[in-house]
Protein backbone atom coordinates (compact mmCIF):
# COMPACT_ATOMS: atom_id res chain seq x y z
CA UNK A 1 0.00 0.00 0.00
CA UNK A 2 1.35 3.43 -1.17
CA UNK A 3 -0.08 7.18 -0.03
CA UNK A 4 1.54 10.18 -1.66
CA UNK A 5 0.34 13.85 -1.63
CA UNK A 6 2.09 15.99 -4.11
CA UNK A 7 2.47 19.57 -3.99
CA UNK A 8 1.60 20.13 -7.65
CA UNK A 9 -1.04 20.81 -9.91
CA UNK A 10 -2.90 17.60 -10.94
CA UNK A 11 -1.63 18.67 -14.70
CA UNK A 12 1.85 17.71 -13.83
CA UNK A 13 1.07 13.81 -13.46
CA UNK A 14 3.42 12.40 -15.68
CA UNK A 15 6.77 13.45 -14.01
CA UNK A 16 5.28 11.09 -10.97
CA UNK A 17 3.96 7.84 -12.90
CA UNK A 18 1.64 7.06 -10.66
CA UNK A 19 -0.58 3.70 -11.20
CA UNK A 20 -3.90 4.19 -12.59
CA UNK A 21 -6.80 4.37 -10.11
CA UNK A 22 -10.02 2.12 -9.29
CA UNK A 23 -11.80 5.06 -8.44
CA UNK A 24 -11.05 8.51 -8.67
CA UNK A 25 -12.75 11.27 -5.95
CA UNK A 26 -12.63 14.81 -6.40
CA UNK A 27 -14.12 17.88 -4.87
CA UNK A 28 -13.69 20.21 -7.88
CA UNK A 29 -13.96 24.24 -6.85
CA UNK A 30 -17.93 25.21 -6.90
CA UNK A 31 -16.80 28.76 -8.11
CA UNK A 32 -18.92 30.72 -5.91
CA UNK A 33 -16.59 33.84 -6.06
CA UNK A 34 -17.00 35.96 -3.18
CA UNK A 35 -20.10 34.42 -1.68
CA UNK A 36 -17.75 31.27 -0.82
CA UNK A 37 -18.57 31.69 3.15
CA UNK A 38 -22.54 32.40 2.61
CA UNK A 39 -23.46 28.74 3.49
CA UNK A 40 -21.04 28.91 6.44
CA UNK A 41 -21.51 30.22 9.94
CA UNK A 42 -17.74 32.13 9.69
CA UNK A 43 -19.32 35.08 7.64
CA UNK A 44 -20.05 36.27 10.97
CA UNK A 45 -17.81 36.38 14.42
CA UNK A 46 -18.02 33.02 16.72
CA UNK A 47 -20.20 31.85 14.02
CA UNK A 48 -23.21 33.93 15.31
CA UNK A 49 -25.34 36.82 13.25
CA UNK A 50 -25.81 38.70 16.09
CA UNK A 51 -22.03 39.99 16.40
CA UNK A 52 -21.41 40.83 12.81
CA UNK A 53 -20.03 39.97 9.89
CA UNK A 54 -16.43 38.62 10.37
CA UNK A 55 -13.33 39.43 8.14
CA UNK A 56 -14.59 36.77 5.64
CA UNK A 57 -17.95 38.16 5.46
CA UNK A 58 -17.65 38.53 1.44
CA UNK A 59 -14.50 36.83 0.37
CA UNK A 60 -13.64 33.53 -1.65
CA UNK A 61 -12.54 30.32 -0.17
CA UNK A 62 -9.00 30.31 -2.49
CA UNK A 63 -7.23 32.30 -5.36
CA UNK A 64 -7.35 29.50 -6.84
CA UNK A 65 -10.68 28.65 -7.88
CA UNK A 66 -10.74 30.94 -10.86
CA UNK A 67 -7.66 29.02 -12.13
CA UNK A 68 -9.62 25.68 -12.59
CA UNK A 69 -10.06 24.24 -15.68
CA UNK A 70 -13.03 21.70 -15.99
CA UNK A 71 -11.62 20.21 -19.04
CA UNK A 72 -8.35 19.71 -18.34
CA UNK A 73 -9.76 18.02 -15.35
CA UNK A 74 -11.87 15.83 -17.08
CA UNK A 75 -9.05 15.16 -19.14
CA UNK A 76 -6.50 13.89 -16.41
CA UNK A 77 -9.26 11.77 -15.31
CA UNK A 78 -9.62 10.19 -18.45
CA UNK A 79 -5.87 9.25 -18.48
CA UNK A 80 -5.92 8.13 -15.58
CA UNK A 81 -8.64 5.63 -14.85
CA UNK A 82 -7.89 2.18 -15.59
CA UNK A 83 -8.99 1.07 -18.35
CA UNK A 84 -12.39 -0.91 -19.22
CA UNK A 85 -11.46 -4.65 -18.33
CA UNK A 86 -13.00 -7.75 -20.32
CA UNK A 87 -14.48 -8.80 -16.81
CA UNK A 88 -17.72 -7.61 -15.71
CA UNK A 89 -18.09 -5.77 -12.27
CA UNK A 90 -14.04 -4.71 -12.39
CA UNK A 91 -14.67 -1.29 -14.02
CA UNK A 92 -13.51 2.13 -12.33
CA UNK A 93 -15.42 5.24 -11.84
CA UNK A 94 -15.09 8.38 -10.64
CA UNK A 95 -17.04 10.70 -8.19
CA UNK A 96 -17.07 14.21 -8.61
CA UNK A 97 -18.49 16.47 -5.71
CA UNK A 98 -20.15 19.87 -7.48
CA UNK A 99 -22.79 22.07 -6.90
CA UNK A 100 -26.04 21.48 -8.07
CA UNK A 101 -25.31 23.71 -11.15
CA UNK A 102 -22.26 22.06 -12.55
CA UNK A 103 -23.56 18.62 -13.08
CA UNK A 104 -25.32 19.03 -16.56
CA UNK A 105 -21.91 20.99 -17.65
CA UNK A 106 -20.14 17.78 -16.53
CA UNK A 107 -21.94 15.16 -17.50
CA UNK A 108 -21.62 16.35 -21.21
CA UNK A 109 -18.31 17.48 -20.56
CA UNK A 110 -17.43 13.73 -19.37
CA UNK A 111 -18.95 12.67 -22.61
CA UNK A 112 -16.35 13.94 -24.54
CA UNK A 113 -13.56 12.65 -23.36
CA UNK A 114 -15.63 8.87 -23.53
CA UNK A 115 -16.87 8.89 -19.87
CA UNK A 116 -20.51 8.21 -21.19
CA UNK A 117 -22.37 6.98 -18.44
CA UNK A 118 -23.45 8.62 -15.14
CA UNK A 119 -26.11 8.44 -11.64
CA UNK A 120 -26.73 11.49 -9.99
CA UNK A 121 -26.11 11.36 -6.32
CA UNK A 122 -26.99 13.45 -3.31
CA UNK A 123 -25.56 13.61 -0.11
CA UNK A 124 -27.97 14.26 2.82
CA UNK A 125 -26.57 16.31 5.96
CA UNK A 126 -28.72 16.22 9.39
CA UNK A 127 -28.10 19.69 9.62
CA UNK A 128 -27.61 23.22 7.44
CA UNK A 129 -25.06 25.97 7.48
CA UNK A 130 -27.20 28.17 5.71
CA UNK A 131 -26.83 30.91 8.12
CA UNK A 132 -27.45 33.99 5.65
CA UNK A 133 -30.55 32.29 4.76
CA UNK A 134 -31.92 31.69 8.06
CA UNK A 135 -35.48 33.69 7.43
CA UNK A 136 -36.02 31.09 4.15
CA UNK A 137 -38.62 28.17 4.75
CA UNK A 138 -36.40 25.83 3.34
CA UNK A 139 -32.85 25.65 4.30
CA UNK A 140 -30.56 23.41 1.95
CA UNK A 141 -28.74 20.12 3.78
CA UNK A 142 -27.89 18.28 0.94
CA UNK A 143 -24.73 18.42 -1.42
CA UNK A 144 -24.37 17.26 -4.92
CA UNK A 145 -22.73 14.59 -7.15
CA UNK A 146 -21.73 12.54 -10.08
CA UNK A 147 -20.98 9.24 -10.27
CA UNK A 148 -19.25 8.65 -13.71
CA UNK A 149 -18.02 5.90 -15.52
CA UNK A 150 -16.77 4.59 -19.62
CA UNK A 151 -19.34 1.71 -20.80
CA UNK A 152 -19.45 -1.08 -18.05
CA UNK A 153 -20.95 -0.76 -14.76
CA UNK A 154 -18.08 0.03 -12.10
CA UNK A 155 -16.88 -2.23 -9.66
CA UNK A 156 -20.03 -2.12 -7.01
CA UNK A 157 -19.46 -4.04 -3.18
CA UNK A 158 -22.73 -3.82 -2.74
CA UNK A 159 -23.47 -7.40 -1.14
CA UNK A 160 -26.06 -8.11 -3.68
CA UNK A 161 -28.16 -5.01 -1.88
CA UNK A 162 -29.35 -1.83 -3.83
CA UNK A 163 -27.31 1.15 -3.28
CA UNK A 164 -29.56 4.37 -2.68
CA UNK A 165 -28.14 7.29 -4.55
CA UNK A 166 -29.03 9.67 -1.68
CA UNK A 167 -26.47 9.03 0.99
CA UNK A 168 -25.88 10.00 4.34
CA UNK A 169 -23.18 12.76 4.83
CA UNK A 170 -22.61 12.37 8.41
CA UNK A 171 -20.84 14.79 10.49
CA UNK A 172 -16.31 15.73 10.78
CA UNK A 173 -15.06 13.61 13.40
CA UNK A 174 -14.65 15.69 16.50
CA UNK A 175 -11.21 14.84 17.37
CA UNK A 176 -10.29 15.72 13.59
CA UNK A 177 -8.92 19.19 12.49
CA UNK A 178 -10.49 20.95 10.38
CA UNK A 179 -7.54 21.37 7.65
CA UNK A 180 -9.71 22.85 4.70
CA UNK A 181 -13.23 25.01 4.27
CA UNK A 182 -15.01 22.25 2.45
CA UNK A 183 -13.62 18.83 3.98
CA UNK A 184 -15.44 16.36 4.12
CA UNK A 185 -16.08 13.81 6.56
CA UNK A 186 -13.44 10.61 6.82
CA UNK A 187 -16.34 7.97 7.47
CA UNK A 188 -18.49 9.72 4.15
CA UNK A 189 -15.60 8.79 1.77
CA UNK A 190 -14.76 5.46 3.48
CA UNK A 191 -18.41 4.38 2.49
CA UNK A 192 -17.60 5.27 -1.24
CA UNK A 193 -14.04 3.61 -1.14
CA UNK A 194 -15.02 0.57 -0.25
CA UNK A 195 -18.67 0.54 -2.27
CA UNK A 196 -16.35 1.01 -5.43
CA UNK A 197 -13.18 -0.14 -4.51
CA UNK A 198 -11.48 -3.43 -3.14
CA UNK A 199 -8.49 -3.21 -0.48
CA UNK A 200 -5.10 -2.68 -2.98
CA UNK A 201 -7.06 -0.76 -5.67
CA UNK A 202 -5.90 2.38 -6.19
CA UNK A 203 -7.53 5.37 -5.09
CA UNK A 204 -6.61 9.25 -6.86
CA UNK A 205 -8.01 12.89 -5.80
CA UNK A 206 -6.76 15.23 -8.02
CA UNK A 207 -7.88 18.14 -5.46
CA UNK A 208 -6.76 16.56 -2.22
CA UNK A 209 -7.32 19.67 -0.63
CA UNK A 210 -7.19 18.84 3.64
CA UNK A 211 -5.98 15.18 1.89
CA UNK A 212 -9.54 13.76 3.73
CA UNK A 213 -9.91 10.97 0.64
CA UNK A 214 -5.85 9.76 1.10
CA UNK A 215 -6.63 9.06 4.51
CA UNK A 216 -10.04 7.65 3.78
CA UNK A 217 -7.97 5.29 2.02
CA UNK A 218 -5.20 4.31 4.28
CA UNK A 219 -7.36 2.96 6.79
CA UNK A 220 -8.76 0.97 4.42
CA UNK A 221 -5.63 -0.49 2.94
CA UNK A 222 -5.76 1.02 -0.39
CA UNK A 223 -3.65 2.69 -2.26
CA UNK A 224 -3.76 6.71 -2.71
CA UNK A 225 -2.34 9.32 -4.36
CA UNK A 226 -4.00 13.19 -4.30
CA UNK A 227 -2.39 16.81 -5.35
CA UNK A 228 -2.97 20.11 -3.64
CA UNK A 229 -1.59 23.09 -4.83
CA UNK A 230 -1.76 25.06 -1.87
CA UNK A 231 1.55 24.65 0.24
CA UNK A 232 -0.50 25.47 3.36
CA UNK A 233 -2.97 22.93 2.69
CA UNK A 234 -0.32 20.42 1.90
CA UNK A 235 2.22 20.73 4.41
CA UNK A 236 -1.30 20.45 6.87
CA UNK A 237 -2.66 17.52 4.95
CA UNK A 238 0.77 15.79 4.07
CA UNK A 239 0.91 15.56 8.56
CA UNK A 240 -2.90 14.43 8.88
CA UNK A 241 -1.83 11.94 6.32
CA UNK A 242 1.51 10.46 7.61
CA UNK A 243 -0.28 10.56 11.41
CA UNK A 244 -2.42 7.88 10.31
CA UNK A 245 -0.11 6.26 8.26
CA UNK A 246 2.08 5.61 11.18
CA UNK A 247 -0.92 4.59 13.31
CA UNK A 248 -1.85 1.97 10.69
CA UNK A 249 1.80 0.50 10.28
CA UNK A 250 1.57 0.56 14.41
CA UNK A 251 -1.51 -1.18 14.63
CA UNK A 252 -0.19 -3.78 12.05
CA UNK A 253 3.13 -4.48 14.30
CA UNK A 254 1.76 -4.33 17.74
CA UNK A 255 -2.16 -4.70 17.26
CA UNK A 256 -2.82 -0.68 18.74
CA UNK A 257 -1.33 2.81 18.29
CA UNK A 258 1.70 2.99 20.07
CA UNK A 259 2.68 6.41 19.53
CA UNK A 260 -0.59 7.49 20.05
CA UNK A 261 -1.14 5.83 23.70
CA UNK A 262 2.66 6.77 24.53
CA UNK A 263 1.05 10.77 23.55
CA UNK A 264 -1.78 10.17 26.03
CA UNK A 265 -0.66 7.70 28.58
CA UNK A 266 3.24 8.62 28.68
CA UNK A 267 3.75 5.96 32.09
CA UNK A 268 2.74 2.94 30.36
CA UNK A 269 5.52 2.89 28.84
Amino acid sequence: MKVELFNDHFQNYKRYQIAKAQLVIADIPYNIGKNAYGSNPKWYVDGDNKNGESELAGSEFFDTDKDFRPAEFMHFCSKMMKKEPKARGQAPAMIVFCSFEQQFPLIELARRYGINNYINLVFRKNFSAQVLKANMRIVGNCEYGLLLYRDKLPKFNNKGKMVMNCIEYGRKEKDTETIHPTQKPVELLKKLIELFTDPGDVVIDPVAGSGSTLVAAAELKRSAFGFEIKKDFHRKAKGWIDSVMLREKEIDLYGFPKSQLQAKHPTLF
